[in-house]
């Protein structure tokens, strides 16, 4: 085989393993039914009902202290609610995780939004919220309507966020 040749066969089986990536992590349909029933359990022992969070817009962001990404923009996040709750926004940090290791990592590193634990069922939520990959991080946005208006599959980006504080 010529150089030419080998170039264009690894270029298209690059091509090929991009777009299988992109198929396999892109947001499927997203199904709400029940979504808005659910409730977590907190860090600190009491109960967090999503009902609660409904009317305003919400950032829901799935992560786990055994992510490196996830545990990476939490301080993007932290600021972003911090800056945001006065414009109406929530945000909601849903670790897919045990309680022990959220509590360890909260308590050097505290957030001051509110999280909740969703522990391994929280892979089935993402799903069911389009992350057909169950991939974290996974973070959502919704409308004061209800609606879902957004999903990023992967690391929330400072650009993200100013995106969708416009919506």
């Amino acid at each position: 085989m010529n150089r030419r040749t080998l170039l264009t066969v690894g270029a298209l089986a690059g091509l090929a393993g991009a777009g299988l990536a992109w198929w396999r992590l892109r947001p499927g349909e997203a199904d709400l039914a029940g979504f808005w029933d659910q409730h977590f359990p907190t860090p600190e022992g009491g109960h967090l009902a999503l009902a609660s969070l409904r009317g305003r817009p919400l950032l829901v962001n799935f992560w786990a202290t055994w992510c490196p990404p996830c545990v990476e923009e939490l301080p993007l996040l932290d600021r972003f609610y911090t800056e945001n709750k006065v414009n109406g926004w929530q945000l909601l940090g849903l670790a897919v995780d045990q309680p022990d290791p959220v509590n360890r990592f909260l308590a050097r590193a505290p957030v001051s939004f509110p999280v909740g634990m969703a522990g391994l069922a929280g892979v089935d939520l993402t799903r069911q919220l389009g992350n057909a990959a169950g991939g974290l991080p996974f973070s959502v946005v919704f409308g004061a309507d209800g609606r879902l208006l957004h999903r990023k599959i992967g690391q929330v980006q400072a650009g993200d966020l100013a995106a969708w504080r416009t919506t």
